[in-house]
């Protein structure tokens, strides 16, 4: 217990200290939203890495491939595939197009406050979604390292998380929040060799044997390796649920804020598309890592033993670092599982610092300074106001994290992903290649697309607990019976990790909404554009910004 304590305390000291001085070093509202535009490919790229290796990453990604096998290996291909849009679609172009955030590239041919407003709306949206993941995985982490299984434990631990990344931008801004992901994805490729090097010497570097050992661990067999267990290979409804997920990873990337965002801290629209040449790399390697931690994890902790710890399988990962330092109990054990723990517990800090800056770069920059002040206000103030927003918007991803931390963190980041691509995505494809795009399809497609998302996930099994075609529930335990506010000795079938029922059908069968609300956006602001006059400013405002995104002249 002394040494994690110990090695989290140095982990946390390291990250503040980092933030104390980058903030000596923030003056200027470019500073605090762009660090400056100081940043090389290389630096950017490991910070992009960073930024996107998340605690979905590590912890849900291992915890789904240790609990559904083949089914959780499509993850780890939707996120990294994810890349290749966002390389050739957007890095260099929005680099170009924008400033500071992605309501600049929008605005720079469509009317202004509107447009900011939708933008701003949907960017907090999708930010706090996938705050809520980062912050279940904290708590998750910190209460197996602690020991700890009470509610109230984890509650606090979430409190911790939101009060640290609040510190980390409110005092360092984009300066202070790069350096901390720099540093994360630095421990975090080291921390994942090094447990791979260990699981598979386990298994004399033979990916063959680890497999076999995984399927018989799992208590599944040969299924373990194939398609079908969490989406049934024989069931029309998960395998659209399949689709919808694998939507929502490869077209959310490119609509996600916090990535768009890292496009600006450089100078030109070149050594953007570097740095997502850099970003690829680190995560693709990252991303075969976890292929062997989550097999790894099946086949030396066991998936039932994860699934009794922890019914999504967050744990997954720590579990097998204290097996492979030596086991539970040894100083080996408890050292891997400090330093794992630390280094997960580093990931999620990093990651919910470059959120949380994304969503008071919003509010400050697009809805304070260009739409409620219209753009009379000056850089000071601005940024003053970017800074006790992150206050509200650390308070609220607390309080709905609370409400979720019993879901997997994949999943919840998949949801973040879909509401990404639905509500931002046609946005930005269409504003920089479609020349009769306007601002009705810009707020048609936003507004569509996202409350499309959003009530999607409001209806679906995520929130309500009773069997459906996707998603069959079991028999609740005398535990989750409590839990749910079900009579213990109730014959009652349902799912516990459901948000507002355990027992009541889902409205909605799919858990990812991707598949039909990404159409949705689009669609939406094909149709708003389509019906709306055609405006010859707007046609010249295209020629403009389009001679910008190829050319770099204009730029900032």
């Amino acid at each position: 217990m002394t040494s994690i304590i110990v090695i989290f305390s140095l982990f946390v000291a390291l990250t503040l200290g980092i933030t104390v001085r980058a903030s000596r070093r923030t003056r200027s509202a470019e500073d605090f939203y762009a660090g400056g535009r100081s940043f090389t490919p290389l630096q950017n790229g490991i910070a992009i890495g960073g930024d996107y290796m998340s605690a979905a990453s590590f912890l849900g990604i291992a915890g789904i491939i240790a609990l559904s096998g083949y089914d959780g290996f499509l993850y780890s291909i939707g996120f990294l595939v994810a890349w290749l849009l966002a390389l050739l679609l957007v890095a260099g172009p929005l680099r170009n197009a924008g400033r500071f955030t992605m309501a600049d590239a929008l605005t720079a041919r469509l009317r202004e406050r509107p447009v900011r407003t939708a933008s701003g709306i949907s960017t907090i949206v999708v930010s706090i979604f996938y705050l809520i993941a980062q912050m279940v995985g904290a708590a998750s982490v910190v209460s197996l390292l602690l020991d700890v299984k009470s509610d109230a434990a984890k509650i606090w631990v979430i409190v911790a998380v939101g009060a640290l990344m609040i510190f980390y931008v409110a005092v360092g801004g984009m300066k202070g929040t790069t350096w901390v992901q720099i540093v994360k994805a630095v421990l975090l490729m080291v921390g994942a060799a090094v447990m791979c090097v260990l699981v598979l010497a386990r298994f004399h570097f033979d990916l063959g044997e680890l497999l076999g050992a995984a399927a018989d661990k799992s208590g599944k067999g040969a299924s373990f390796l194939r398609p079908g267990l969490k989406y049934g290979a024989t069931d029309g409804w998960s395998r659209l649920d399949l689709i919808s997920l694998g939507l929502a990873l490869v077209l959310g990337t490119a609509g996600l804020p916090h990535i768009l965002v890292r496009f600006y801290t450089v100078p030109t629209a070149q050594a953007a598309r570097k740095s997502v040449n850099w970003a690829i790399a680190i995560i693709g390697v990252f991303y075969l890592m976890t292929l062997v931690l989550g097999f790894g994890a099946a086949a030396l902790v066991g998936s039932a033993a994860i699934k009794k710890a922890d019914p999504s399988g967050n744990s997954a990962a720590t579990r097998l670092a204290e097996v492979l330092g030596g086991g539970h109990g040894t100083g080996g054990g408890s050292f891997m599982l400090a330093f794992i723990g630390a280094v997960a517990f580093a990931t999620i800090l990093a990651v919910v610092a470059g959120l949380t800056l994304t969503s008071t770069s919003s509010f400050a920059h697009d809805l304070y300074a260009n739409v409620i002040k219209r753009g009379k206000v000056g850089g000071q103030e601005e940024t003053k106001v970017a800074k006790w927003s992150a206050v509200v918007v650390g308070a609220a991803a607390v309080a709905l994290s609370i409400s979720a931390r019993e879901l997997n963190v994949a999943f919840l980041v998949a949801l973040a992903f879909a509401i990404a691509a639905s509500a931002n995505l046609p946005a930005i494809l269409f504003s920089l290649f479609w020349r009769r795009f306007n601002t009705r399809g810009a707020l048609w497609g936003t507004y569509g697309g996202l409350g499309a998302a959003v009530l999607l996930v409001l209806l679906s099994p995520v929130c309500w607990g009773g069997a459906t075609t996707t998603k069959p529930s079991t028999k609740l335990t005398p535990e989750t019976a409590a839990t749910c506010g079900v009579p213990v000795k109730s014959t009652a079938v349902g799912n516990a990790t459901a948000l507002f029922s355990c027992t009541v059908k889902a409205p909605f069968p799919l858990e990812n909404p991707g598949l039909v609300s990404i159409p949705v956006g689009f669609v939406a602001a094909a149709i708003g554009t389509l019906t709306a006059r055609r405006r010859p400013e707007e046609d010249q405002a295209f020629d403009e910004l389009e001679v910008r995104t190829l050319t770099g002249a204009g730029a900032v």
